[in-house]
């Protein structure tokens, strides 16, 4: 199997864009992507494009065909393939990416993710959003997607001692971050009080414990590693890759203060890296909700199972801190148009590797980690990049 790596990025600013449309919005990011890497139309095998309901958010399937016809790829007939995962679907589109190259079937892939979650009104979007989640056992008796993640926080609180102001200092840290991303959706800081004092969504989910919904797009620009520096003197390795699956109800899991999804693929990321999660340095993990984001890193072993509240609040997970967890500002404050996400966590890992991050740069930064959800956990991916000096 051959080495792959990134050698191309780029992505929109997020936000409600409605002077732009889907196919507007994967196209800038594309040609970013494309001419970040410095490559032509020539040099690309295939096209993976991560989006998880363009048929109900803008009535348009067939995605894959349509990316390749406003990319000006028509003529070139090549394979151009949709990959849905619910929040996911990026983070897969990555990994089926990764492997066409390491299989030897293709040299040059990209890889896309775009959402336009703003085109229709905030209820039908929440349940378009909610279908990710178990339709027969859940939504139907009125579960929220909101409601389902305030139940792992309320008993995240239950077994473990964790607060609201556990769960607020993720939404301040994350809008500190963002506020120094130029395509962040929220480019402004705010205080723990503020957070607290947010509107009650799903108790104890407030307000400002939400990702909002967003467009945007992001896109990645993948080459065998034994080509990339006749493109770039800067190829950040992808050195390990992991998926796995769940319950798609939550009554059926083991546990909903631990997703076995994410630990299992973290797992099996860092066995292929042959690292251990001290060895990062760096991380993009999924924060729809604040809680979340201290199950993954409780998850993924950057903490201890139970202490992902303190470790928030105390800074460890601060830029520059212990692990810089979501420079980005993260789906919190970077925005979450879900089909760009695990794509747009890959170009801010890339990114913090290549140096180029500005005011949000991870001092000393070789490895970084994406971590990606679908649902509500019953899909999770989690990818390891590496310099590669």
């Amino acid at each position: 199997m051959r080495d792959v790596a990134v050698i191309g990025v780029g992505e929109t600013e997020f936000g409600e864009l409605w002077d732009r449309s889907f196919r507007d919005l994967g196209i800038e990011a594309g040609l970013r992507a494309i001419e970040d890497a410095k490559i032509t139309a020539e040099a690309i095998d295939a096209v993976y494009v991560g989006n998880m309901s363009a048929g109900k958010f803008i009535d348009q399937e067939h995605v894959s065909a349509l990316v390749a016809d406003y990319a000006g790829l028509a003529d070139m007939h090549l394979p151009t393939v949709r990959v849905e995962g619910g929040g996911a679907c990026g983070a897969v589109a990555l990994l089926q990416a990764r492997m066409a190259i390491a299989s030897g079937m293709h040299d040059v892939v990209v890889v896309g993710g775009a959402e336009k979650m703003t085109d229709v009104g905030d209820v039908q979007a929440a349940e378009i959003l909610a279908s990710t989640a178990d339709q027969e056992w859940e939504s139907v008796f009125g579960a929220t997607f909101a409601g389902l993640f305030a139940m792992m926080a309320r008993r995240h609180m239950h077994e473990f001692g964790t607060t609201r102001e556990h769960l607020a200092s993720v939404a301040v840290k994350n809008h500190k971050n963002g506020a120094l991303n130029p395509n962040a959706q929220f480019r402004r800081e705010v205080t723990l009080e503020t957070v607290l004092s947010s509107p009650m969504v799903a108790e104890p989910l407030g307000l400002f414990d939400c990702a909002p919904l967003s467009d945007g797009a992001a896109a990645l620009v993948l080459c065998a590693m034994d080509e990339a520096r006749k493109y770039t003197d800067t190829p950040i390795r992808i050195v390990g890759s992991g998926q796995a699956s769940d319950f798609l109800a939550l009554h059926d899991r083991r546990s909903i203060t631990t997703m076995d999804a994410t630990v299992a693929a973290g797992e099996r990321a860092l066995k292929a890296a042959k690292l251990e999660p001290k060895d990062v340095q760096v991380a993009e993990v999924h924060d729809n909700f604040t809680i979340t984001e201290i199950l993954a890193i409780e998850d993924l072993g950057f903490v201890e199972k139970g202490k992902g509240g303190p470790a928030t609040l105390e800074g460890l997970t601060a830029l520059n801190g212990k692990i810089s967890v979501n420079p980005s500002g993260g789906l919190k404050a970077r925005g979450q148009p879900v089909g760009a996400t695990g794509v747009a966590q890959a170009v801010e890992i890339v990114t913090q590797l290549r140096g180029q991050a500005g005011k949000r740069q991870v001092v000393g930064a070789q490895r970084g980690l994406t971590h990606t959800l679908g649902g509500t956990g019953a899909t999770a991916v989690v990818h390891i990049f590496e310099r590669g000096d």
